[in-house]
């Protein structure tokens, strides 16, 4: 090994006691960075020592797994072989399966034959050890400037996970050593000798990849068993929202990125108002408007609630139903009000598919098998009834209205 590697691994030791990551031992992250030899190898063969031949590829390494049934804890990726044609990925976490980048569709739509790549449902990691490859339709961040040749899962978490919330509320990369992770609604709460980690290693303030540098890190908590399926119950994320102590809003974080979402003709990290609110509150689906803001929560159009005080958001933060509040008008439309963070069944990492304006065939979900023909192709899409109940996270289609439920923008709006 030659000097400069030798030095690199002497500077990552050295990070790693600096973040208070030495000595722990709890999960692997632990809300920081893991073991040096859990990513790096004292003997590498490229520049960072890596156990993979990129920085994703790494992260791949632990989650993805070929084998998986179902959803699997911290997997955020299918392995093809588990998701041949007609079959869905896996993983049902809140940010998404990047396995649906792999799923490329074709049909004929009104004569013409049509299809939806991959490569627009969701963002496009390089992992060339995984087949996850640059994106061929943009060179850059939509609205953006970062280099899509440079986008991996370090251009969004901190691999050495050196941001940490203090007991003040704020938050720093240098401090109270990181004891647990501050992600799950059972995380342990910062004290004055020790820290927690901030939401899923999220790049915080001044971390600064492809050119663009982050403000800081938006608040949030999850259950601790997250990756599941929505069949019977659903998996609620309590986003919060705060321009101090070191956060930012969600949509700040999001638009350092994509920073002329301005320019995108929907509002975003505005609060919804009373009208939306009561929207909200009354839609349980297409031609009701019965619901109560006590039961109102869906997970397929979730908002964020104006406030960063994290024992609140980790009440909130439930898979079992037992929280289900909707919004008030004080509270937040913002990016993953409709999109995915990783990737989703549909383009643009969408929640729902926007494509038709109906979601539903009678009692079953659309599907190729279910509305086959050409004159139905714009409601499945070149999906099976199994790959579009997968995209909504297994819930019963009987959960909408047989035969007419309309795109979930109603949630909000309600224009049915």
């Amino acid at each position: 090994m030659n000097s400069m590697r030798w030095a690199f691994v002497a500077v990552l030791a050295a990070t790693l006691v600096a973040a208070g990551m030495v000595g722990i031992s709890s999960a692997y992250h632990s809300g920081g960075a893991a073991e040096c030899t859990g990513c790096h190898t004292m003997h590498g063969s490229n520049t960072y020592l890596l156990q993979g031949s990129d920085p994703s590829s790494t992260c791949l390494n632990c989650h993805q797994h070929t084998g998986d049934t179902g959803p699997t804890s911290y997997h955020s990726s299918t392995a093809p072989a588990d998701m041949p044609a007609g079959v869905p990925p896996k993983q049902r976490a809140p940010g998404g399966d990047f396995g649906w980048l792999k799923k490329t569709y074709t049909f004929t739509l009104r004569g013409t034959p049509t299809t939806d790549d991959g490569n627009l449902f969701g963002h496009n990691i390089v992992a060339a050890d995984y087949g996850y490859v640059v994106d061929p339709n943009n060179a850059t961040a939509p609205g953006g400037t970062f280099p899509s040749a440079q986008l991996g899962c370090t251009s969004c978490h901190d691999p050495h996970g050196q941001y940490r919330r203090n007991a003040n509320g704020t938050i720093s990369k240098t401090g109270a050593p990181i004891a647990n992770s501050g992600s799950y609604a059972t995380s342990a709460e910062p004290t004055a000798t020790s820290a927690v980690g901030v939401y899923r290693l999220l790049a915080g303030a001044g971390y600064t990849k492809g050119g663009v540098t982050f403000l800081g890190n938006p608040a949030a908590k999850v259950p601790s068993s997250y990756n599941r399926t929505e069949a019977a119950t659903q998996t609620r994320v309590a986003y919060g929202h705060a321009t101090t102590g070191g956060h930012v809003s969600w949509a700040d974080w999001c638009k350092t990125c994509h920073s002329n979402h301005g320019a995108f003709p929907h509002p975003n990290d505005q609060q919804l108002g009373s009208t939306i609110a009561t929207n909200y509150n009354s839609y349980v689906k297409t031609g009701d408007m019965t619901g109560t803001a006590a039961t109102s929560f869906t997970s397929l159009v979730p908002f964020v609630e104006n406030t960063s005080d994290y024992t609140v958001l980790a009440s909130h933060a439930k898979n079992d139903n037992t929280y289900l509040q909707g919004p008030s008008g004080g509270d937040r439309i913002t990016c993953l009000s409709c999109h995915r963070a990783h990737a989703s069944g549909w383009n643009h990492a969408l929640r729902w598919n926007i494509e038709y304006e109906f979601m539903v065939s009678g009692t079953s979900w659309y599907g190729t098998d279910t509305t086959p023909g050409d004159t139905n192709a714009n409601k499945h899409r070149g999906r099976t009834s199994t790959e579009t109940a997968a995209a909504y996270y297994d819930r019963p289609a009987t959960q909408f209205a047989e035969g007419g439920q309309r795109l979930l923008c109603n949630k909000c709006h309600a224009k049915d």
